[in-house]
């Protein structure tokens, strides 16, 4: 299938091409279809996929079609994209921008951590569609600048993580507020309880997708896991990063403090490193980014709230420096270096205190992480782990789309009647 077979027109189309894109992604080719019939919709898939796009272009021709009965309406905000980070909210924004270049229609976006005069003033000066944070978002509706009563279609993105980082109630208010007729689209990584409910409580008769399973994303990453002591992590980690074949590499901590830290240490190592969390400016935060994009940093030291929906090309390497408590954002941030059908490599630091969180990943992902025996720091107790999975004498050498290891056991595909529950969330 080619996107010229999705009943998209020209000026869409011509924006398409212009991104170099000439075949849709599965998520595309499977909902933009019930999205243009004007149905609501479940997408369970992860960033990397090609999701913004598979909701902006449908709402975009969506928009081109009514436009086209309704040519002297005055602008308003028709498309509210709700994300819960700020990082997102802007990749998003620029999906936008880029599909909507030959059309008319204006978008813009707003979030917390800066100030409120400019996007006050974009507000003033009309949007169509509008991509926000929730916190706000609620902020600017509770002042006035922000009306929804002529709301058309209402996108929740990332609804999983929205709940992770405790900001279900503010999406509740946020949906309290919307007109009652409106099409709704929900994408989400997962379905934990709280979620599924919440899509049965807004969705009326919607249509389901499902794409890049976890397994599948999981398969094409090559993982290894390291027994270290806490104390030798950095020393590791330096050691690691002698290797050039790791050539841009997120390394995930599990604190705001744990990857400043990190950040100082790799520096009096002479290793460049940048961090990016919660309590970074936004100014620090998309600095770090356009570093790391652009390969003036090597690497980008990140807590998983931060790092979540970020779509950063041709990551080599992903580096859990402390394991995560939530075995479901294991496959998060290993997922980061297996963008769009690539394959990549995972390594994960375990220490003592970390094998439970180890053994409750291999449980959800229904593998053994293969053990790196021999290397300069292991820790006194991992002689005889309790931990039967196969080991290495040496580190994985980086995968080239041949080597990545690939189990055969796969999660069951998921029905719409038994939507999938996802583990209890945790906060940093």
């Amino acid at each position: 299938m080619q996107f010229t077979d999705l009943q998209l027109s020209d000026p869409l189309l011509k924006a398409v091409r212009e991104k170099g894109y000439d075949t849709p992604t599965p998520v595309q080719e499977q909902a933009i279809p019930p999205v243009l019939a004007g149905r609501d919709l479940i997408g369970c898939a992860q960033t990397g996929t090609g999701k913004t796009a598979a909701f902006a272009l449908p709402i975009l021709e969506r928009m081109l079609s009514a436009r086209s009965q309704r040519p002297s309406e005055k602008r308003a905000i028709r498309v509210l994209v709700l994300t819960p980070t700020r990082e997102l909210a802007s990749q998003i924004d620029d999906e936008f921008r880029s599909f909507s270049r030959y059309t008319p229609f204006r978008s813009t976006v707003i979030f917390g951590g800066v100030g409120q005069a400019n996007q006050i003033s974009a507000l003033r000066n009309g949007v169509d569609i509008l991509i926000a944070t929730p916190g706000r978002l609620l902020d600017l509706m509770n002042q006035g600048f922000v009306r929804l009563d002529r709301l058309e279609v209402f996108v929740l993105d990332e609804a999983d993580r929205m709940l992770d980082m405790g900001f279900i109630h503010d999406v509740r208010r946020v949906i309290a507020a919307l007109p009652k007729r409106r099409q709704t689209l929900l994408f989400s990584a997962t379905m934990p309880p709280v979620i599924e409910e919440l899509a049965n409580s807004i969705l009326i008769d919607p249509a389901y997708v499902e794409v890049t399973p976890q397994a599948t994303t999981v398969e094409r990453i090559d993982q290894s896991v390291f027994f270290v002591s806490r104390k030798d992590k950095c020393a590791l980690l330096v050691h690691l990063l002698k290797d050039s074949r790791i050539r841009r590499v997120l390394v995930f901590t599990r604190t705001k403090h744990g990857a400043n830290k990190l950040v100082e240490q790799l520096d009096r190592d002479s290793i460049r490193a940048d961090a990016i969390h919660g309590n970074k400016s936004q100014s620090a935060r998309e600095r770090a980014l356009l570093n790391f994009r652009q390969g003036r940093t090597r690497v980008l030291v990140a807590t998983d709230i931060a790092a979540r929906g970020l779509d950063i090309a041709d990551v080599t390497h992903v580096i859990n420096f402390d394991l995560p408590n939530e075995p479901e954002s294991y496959v998060h941030r290993i997922g980061r270096t297996a963008r769009a059908g690539a394959s990549g490599v995972a390594y994960s630091f375990c220490d003592s205190e970390e094998r439970v969180f180890l053994r409750d990943i291999e449980k959800l992902i229904r593998l053994r992480v293969p053990v790196v025996a021999d290397h300069p720091y292991p820790a006194l107790s991992s002689a005889a782990p309790t931990h039967d999975a196969p080991t290495r004498n040496h580190a994985p050498t980086p995968s080239n789309g041949s080597g990545a290891r690939r189990s055969r056991r796969r999660h069951p595909s998921r029905r719409r009647d038994a939507l999938p529950s996802g583990a209890s969330p945790r906060r940093n």
